[in-house]
């Protein structure tokens, strides 16, 4: 799918991938891009770009998430990227914050799906897209909470994936490694910067790829747990 002359919107798009996937969109030629987050003062999306329209959406909001669908009823491309990550270890993690990353990572995402399935149904050559993480293949117990809700949210693309398909709708999911964003900015890891990782989505998009490495942590991931799921388990289990 060329985006170039297609409405697409991305959730989460005040910051971080999402501020990069609007850029982006923008660079490829987007007719328009809904930049959706849960606040509505987002200065640093394209100021000035006509063709940005900004919307309210707490993707944890079942009524917010279809107000946004009455609004983006011509979106072609729905790039679900909001998330947060609140819980680490699943022993000592509060049960509040474990309920925030399913609430935001799990049901937000199905919160988005259900909105517009009906839109992207009806449009000819459209496309939800689901942000996950490389956490979403196998646990990593320092983030036990977000990665369990990240499988989760894999597992449900899943399921989009059959289920939007039979109305014609290309369903992609994408496994971030470390992104230099304010999520894992404490994490003492190798970041990939968030503008590559959104040109890697749209190309990934374009290529018709629909599991997505946009990253060189992500794809070296994603190569060896095709051939050896365990091997991942080990070395995510390994402290950080």
């Amino acid at each position: 799918m060329n985006i170039e002359g297609k409405n697409v919107l991305v959730t989460g798009s005040n910051r971080g991938i999402g501020l990069a996937l609007v850029q982006a969109a923008l660079e490829r030629g987007a007719a328009r891009v809904y930049a959706a987050a849960a606040r509505k003062q987002q200065s640093g999306v394209a100021a000035g770009d006509v063709r940005v329209v900004r919307l309210e959406l707490d993707i944890t909001s079942e009524e917010q998430a279809r107000r946004a669908a009455q609004t983006a009823k011509d979106v072609d491309v729905v790039i679900n990227n909001a998330g947060v990550l609140a819980s680490y270890g699943v022993l000592a993690a509060a049960p509040a914050d474990v309920q925030k990353d399913m609430g935001t990572n799990f049901f937000g995402l199905l919160n988005v799906a259900r909105a517009f399935a009906p839109v992207l149904a009806a449009r000819k050559n459209s496309a939800f897209v689901s942000v996950l993480s490389v956490a979403s293949l196998a646990n990593m117990p320092a983030l036990g909470g977000y990665s369990s809700s990240k499988a989760a949210a894999w597992s449900l693309t899943q399921a989009l994936r059959a289920e939007l398909a039979k109305s014609g709708v290309a369903t992609y999911a994408v496994f971030p490694g470390p992104v230099d964003t304010d999520m894992v900015r404490a994490i003492d890891l190798p970041k990939t910067p968030a503008q590559v990782v959104a040109r890697a989505i749209f190309d990934g998009i374009q290529a018709g790829t629909l599991d997505i490495f946009a990253d060189p942590m992500s794809r070296e991931v994603g190569a060896v747990f095709a051939k050896d799921p365990a091997a991942i388990e080990k070395r995510f289990a390994a402290p950080m």
